[in-house]
């Protein structure tokens, strides 16, 4: 017991310095991933240090459940990687350590991390959240840093265009200094030239304090009106002239209360309160706007004939108005009976009542919108706070049996993998809160996405990892693939230096005539090729064949115990004979007569099936020639 819990402790110690390294890596990648998103409205601002620092602690903190999942998947591949790449993995199983006991340690520490990940989606992450867009949008709107350039126009100041020809740094005095006012507009703008001045901030920093020298001032006069056409105009010449420009270049903070209202600064109980909120007014919405529908959807005639109709009406069109108070109405007969006039008057109400009612379902379905993208937004959010823990955990299962797997540590081959897995996770997860936002698919079904995709793949890795599955060979992929395109399998037949037990030759050539002369029946009974009903509904005998390839493979494995090492070598000619399906699809009945019937899919299986066929003759053909080749090279040497 007591080495258990000191193997425990070697665990954590090997995963928790890795842990924490790769948490502050990948929180470092994601903050600057953001710092070049936002980085337009930071630079320029004059903001402080301290400003600036604390919008990127908020930032840090907003990023953690995307920096955590990625640094557990990270950490754990490269702990049991190094257990395994120093062969600490295999002595643990040694001593009767099962990787899942070996990995308990490990399991209790996740879950309690995806516990405090979800406490902290519920309870820290909306603050942090309401104070970085607080932040975020408090330095969007403020003024950018006065830094007027020389020999261009700048254009940063609302309602103002500057123009500086050449300025003392020294001193800080402009030459050549040129004014368009256009707050007030263009009609009403106001030039004003220098031949030099300084520029200044009022003590409040809220406007510029400009002190001109030797200059003149243009003012367009039009809000003044005129009889004449001509615009008039005021000029005024100045040897000193004092300026104050509205430019605020404070940080104002926005309030916070308005950002604590959206769903980015909601918990739990916030978030279902106004997902209740939502939904109860819209079933009242609803109710309402059925019950209007119900009321207009058919107007009384009687009321719309009156109302067109007037007193002009002859006493038989008014017999038919009393006749629709009871019985149904003949629009036809009702709009004949008026003049073309009022025929027109009747046609522009009805397409005024139509364009004003479709105007109002217009509203009401956006408003209704509105709602709905709300209340899907807080769905969100509020599944949001469940699925990092599940992240969590799901992405241990997969990085620890796969660190047992591969047996690799560093930051080579787990990074690769981790980055690999982790973009399928974020790309997945991305296009199901995308469909969720937008409505597409259900909230739930959306936000769980990447949740049910991957949680296999970790229950997989992680019973493969038990069980000590090769996932990796290589050539065992290699060998699925070339069955699954039916490729040519190699031979490899080696020559036995010490031969214990002697073969018999003329067994020896018994068995390989028999091969030969089997390989040249089988040929010769399907020398044609099968027609398509033929071949979806008979085929090649599977039963056959699977007893020549069984021959095959026991005289070859005889003929290794013989001294002629020529006739040795020729084994490795013999090609290895598979039963595969496309020799005989009608081994399931029912696939054969769906694809007969099918041909779309049955003909281009077909074609594949008849070049499969024809490659099998060609094999067992080079099994005859072989088997004659061979038993000449026994009968040479007896």
């Amino acid at each position: 017991m007591r080495i258990i819990k000191r193997l425990y402790g070697f665990i954590l110690k090997s995963f928790l310095p890795l842990f924490a390294m790769t948490f502050f890596i990948v929180l470092f990648i994601v903050l600057m991933q953001f710092l070049w998103k936002y980085i337009d409205d930071l630079v320029g601002k004059g903001l402080e240090i301290s400003v600036i620092g604390e919008l990127f602690f908020y930032a840090a903190v907003s990023m953690v459940p995307m920096a955590l999942p990625l640094a557990i998947l990270l950490a754990s591949l490269m702990t049991f990687g190094n257990f395994g790449e120093k062969f600490e993995l295999t002595a643990m199983k040694a001593s009767g350590v099962s990787l899942l006991k070996a990995m308990s340690p490990l399991i209790v520490l996740i879950s309690g991390i995806a516990v405090g990940a979800f406490f902290f989606q519920n309870d820290v992450l909306p603050h942090a959240q309401v104070k970085m867009w607080t932040l975020l949008f408090s330095m969007r709107q403020k003024s950018p840093e006065l830094e007027i350039p020389e020999g261009v126009f700048y254009d940063q100041i609302p309602g103002y265009n500057l123009f500086v020809e050449h300025k003392n740094r020294d001193t800080g005095m402009l030459y050549k200094v040129m004014i368009y006012d256009v707050s007030k507009g263009g009609d009403n703008s106001t030039i004003l030239v220098a031949d030099s001045g300084r520029l200044a901030f009022t003590q409040d920093m809220r406007y510029l304090y400009l002190h001109l020298f030797q200059g003149e001032q243009f003012e367009n006069l039009r809000e003044q009106k005129s009889v004449d056409k001509n615009v008039p105009f005021r000029r005024e010449s100045f040897l000193d002239k004092e300026v104050l420009i509205p430019f605020d270049a404070n940080f104002n903070r926005l309030d916070e209360g308005g950002m604590r209202r959206q769903y980015v600064g909601k918990n739990m109980a916030e978030l279902q309160h106004t997902i209740d909120s939502i939904g109860v007014r819209l079933d009242s919405i609803g109710a309402e706007n059925a019950v209007e529908l119900k009321r207009g959807a058919f107007p009384t005639l009687r009321e719309d004939s009156r109302r067109f109709s007037g007193g002009e009406i002859n006493s038989a069109k008014k017999n038919v108005q009393d006749t629709v108070k009871y019985a149904p109405a003949n629009l036809d007969s009702l709009l004949l009976a008026l003049s073309p006039a009022q025929r027109a008057q009747v046609f522009e109400g009805a397409e005024n009542i139509s364009v004003r009612s479709y105007n109002e379902q217009q509203f009401k379905a956006l408003t209704i919108s509105d709602d709905k993208r709300n209340m899907r937004r807080h769905e969100i959010e509020l599944l949001k706070k469940f699925t990092l823990s599940v992240a969590c955990l799901i992405f241990f299962f997969i990085g620890a049996p796969l660190g047992a797997i591969i047996r690799k540590g560093g930051l080579g081959t787990p990074l690769v993998i981790s980055v690999l897995l982790f973009l399928v996770y974020y790309i997945i997860d991305n296009t199901g809160y995308k469909m969720a936002r937008d409505g597409h698919w259900v909230v739930w079904c959306g936000i769980w996405l990447s949740t049910f995709i991957l949680a296999p793949l970790g229950i997989y890795v992680t019973y493969k990892a038990m069980n000590d599955s090769a996932v990796f060979d290589a050539d065992r992929y290699k060998s699925f693939f070339r069955r699954l395109l039916g490729r040519k399998v190699e031979r490899s037949v080696k020559y036995k230096e010490v031969i214990i037990n002697d073969i018999s030759l003329p067994e020896a050539v018994a068995r390989l005539s028999l091969l030969a002369e089997d390989s040249r029946n089988f040929c010769k009974d399907y020398e044609h090729r099968l027609s398509y009903k033929d071949y979806w509904l008979k085929g090649y005998p599977s039963g056959r064949l699977i007893e020549l390839s069984e021959r095959l493979e026991e005289d070859v494995d005889y003929m290794t115990d013989c001294r002629n090492s020529m006739a040795v070598n020729k084994l490795m000619d013999f090609p290895v004979i598979r039963n595969l399906w496309l020799y005989h699809p009608a081994s399931s009945p029912t696939i054969a007569k769906v694809c007969l019937w099918f041909v779309p899919v049955g003909f281009p299986l077909y074609l594949i099936g008849l070049r499969a066929q024809k490659n099998l003759k060609d094999e067992l053909r080079q099994v005859a020639s072989v088997s004659q080749t061979i038993i000449d090279l026994i009968k040479t040497e007896e």
